[in-house]
This record gives structure tokens, C-alpha cells and sequence, in this order.
């Protein structure tokens, strides 16, 4: 088989807080092979933003740390590599798209000067060629005007057009692997559809891999050829996103897929809830994390924690109560 692009392998991410050790991300691991797109969903405070920062090794230490766990990049270990070597990598190999530009892009320099420095940092171009770069980039990402827009700041641009000069820093050096962090987070439902289009166009034509990050689970069903489900710190299902969305079997999955609104569903049809709230990860019960908020728990689940385990080809499972589970 071929190596995947991207493969983690037992993550771990704490925190040091007042209150205590916060292990955000737990014993996490996955694969991303080139060119595929995989989708990382779960409600908020499930660790999907974390382990794309671990990924990314932008964790802040303090408070943070990465105790244990292994990231393979093209089959370098990222978190053995120096700070100089992962500064070489990011913006080239590897880019990130965070979920609110305005945080991201320097409200004091144009538009432009920020697309150009990734192509003037990472290929040592000059920066005439680099803004000229920069200016083919924004007319990719369909920005109109773009020549006259490389003089433009920040807040000069409405928030799908700042989303998507993110998208053009990210492309700017044609990395193998982009991570898009809710890049659709506050947008209009029409300007979402339209940024989750240009990525799924650009890491086709550019044959990227793409990890997407989301609580929606239309746009896995749309953009993604596998799912990764975390609930807790923790992937409590994985499968290609076809036998996700016909058989899931997680509870938590299950719950997920229940709550979300359906053009066909009958008239007067309700969504069904989930109960309770995400865990508080700085006091995760002993057994399974979804236990309390799970109708189908057992006094097992309660102080058992669950092992992810195969129950079909490709589809990865970490309930107690399945019993397709193979030991």
C-alpha cells in the first residue's frame, strides 16, 4: 500500500490550567493519503481545532504540551523536526486556514504584501515577482479587480473575499496538505457554499490533500471521502463518508446525523436533540466520554472507556455496545 501524506499516530494534547490538567486531545490517530479529503466533525470542544494546531505544532507552551503521540509527514516525524525546520515546512508543505481571517491577516499590511510573503519567505523570489504572484493568486481564488486589490487592508474586504486571500496565502507555495479550520465560520450560507467549492476546485486541480474541519455534517456529506468523529478529545468513529452517512454506528454519530435538517423530511417532522452538554474535558468521566448524554448506555460504558476497533472494512468504531466490534 502506499504511504499516506499525512499520519498520526497516538496524539496528545494538554493543558496545564488553573483548574487542573486539561487533556484536550487523547491518544488520537489517523491518515490522510495525497490528494484525499477528510473531514474532522464534532460539536465544539471536541479537539478538532487542537489536533489541527498539534499537526501544525503551533500549540502555546506554556500552558500547552504534546506529551506523547507521533506525526508523520511525507515520513518525517514533524514533532521530532526543530522550530527552524517545522518555520520551513509551514506555508509550504503544509498550510492552514484558520476559521476567522480577521485574527489571521495583519490588519496593518495590504492584502497583497500578505499573499506575496509566503512565495518571497519560502522561494526566495523578489518581491516584484512576488506580488505579481500574489495578484494571479487573488484573480484564482476569484477576487475581482485583483490587480487593484493587492493595495487593499483587511477591512477593506468583506468577509468571504477575506476568506478567500486566506485560501490564496495558503495556496500561494502549492503545499501537499492544507487544513482548513471552519473556514465558512460566520459567513452566509450562500458565500459558504462558494468558499467550500473554490477549496474542493483548487485541491483537485492542484491535487492537495485537504483536512476539513467542521461541525456540519451537510458539508462532509458534499466535500469529504472520509470521516473522522471526535467527541471528548477523542475519535469515537472513522469511515469512508458513504458507509458514515448509511450506517453509522456510533451513538454519538447517530445523534449527530438525527439533529440535522432534511429537505425531504415529512411536514411537522421535529429534530431530535442530543441531551446534555459536551463533556468538561478538565473532569471526563472514567468510562466512555459520551456515556452520560448516551440513551443506549450501559453501567459498563459508565466505567469501561471503549478501544477504536475495525466492525467493517475502513470503518472504525469505539462503542461497547457493538457488537460487531472485533477484538
Amino acid at each position: 500500500m502506499t504511504e499516506p501524506l499525512l499520519s498520526v499516530r497516538g496524539l496528545t494534547t494538554r493543558f496545564h490550567t488553573e483548574r487542573g490538567t486539561v487533556t484536550a486531545v487523547d491518544d488520537v490517530s489517523f491518515d490522510v493519503a495525497a490528494g484525499e479529503t477528510v473531514a474532522i466533525v464534532g460539536e465544539s470542544g471536541s479537539g478538532k481545532s487542537v489536533t489541527a494546531l498539534s499537526v501544525m505544532r503551533l500549540i502555546p507552551s506554556p500552558p500547552g504540551e504534546i506529551p506523547a503521540g507521533e506525526v508523520f509527514f511525507e515520513g518525517h516525524d514533524l514533532q521530532r523536526l526543530t522550530e527552524r525546520q517545522m518555520q520551513a515546512i509551514r506555508g509550504d508543505r503544509i498550510a492552514m486556514i484558520f476559521q476567522e481571517p480577521m485574527n489571521s491577516l495583519n490588519p496593518a499590511l495590504t492584502v497583497g504584501l500578505q499573499v506575496a510573503e509566503p512565495v518571497r519567505q519560502h522561494r526566495r523570489e523578489p518581491w516584484a515577482r512576488a506580488l505579481d504572484a500574489a495578484k494571479g493568486l487573488l484573480q484564482k481564488v476569484h477576487i475581482p479587480d485583483a490587480a487593484n486589490r493587492l493595495d487593499t487592508y483587511p477591512h477593506q474586504y468583506s468577509g468571504g473575499m477575506r476568506q478567500r486571500a486566506m485560501i490564496a496565502m495558503a495556496l500561494a507555495c502549492r503545499p501537499r496538505l492544507i487544513i482548513a479550520d471552519e473556514p465558512t465560520t460566520a459567513l452566509d450560507v450562500t458565500v459558504q457554499a462558494q468558499i467550500l467549492d473554490l477549496l474542493q476546485d483548487l485541491t483537485r486541480e492542484t491535487g492537495a490533500a485537504l483536512v476539513l474541519i467542521t461541525h456540519d455534517l451537510g458539508v462532509v456529506a458534499r466535500y469529504a471521502q472520509r470521516v473522522i468523529v471526535m467527541y471528548g478529545g477523542r475519535v469515537v468513529e472513522q469511515a469512508p463518508a458513504r458507509d458514515l452517512y448509511r450506517a453509522p454506528r456510533h451513538p454519538y454519530t447517530r445523534g449527530l446525523l438525527a439533529s440535522v435538517p432534511r429537505l425531504t423530511g415529512k411536514a411537522g417532522e421535529r429534530l431530535v436533540p442530543i441531551d446534555g452538554a459536551p463533556p468538561d474535558l478538565a473532569a471526563l468521566p472514567p468510562g466512555c466520554a459520551f456515556a452520560p448524554r448516551c440513551r443506549e448506555a450501559t453501567a459498563a460504558c459508565l466505567t469501561g472507556r471503549p478501544q477504536l476497533r475495525a466492525v467493517a472494512a475502513a470503518h472504525l468504531n469505539a462503542c461497547l455496545r457493538d457488537e460487531s466490534v472485533t477484538a
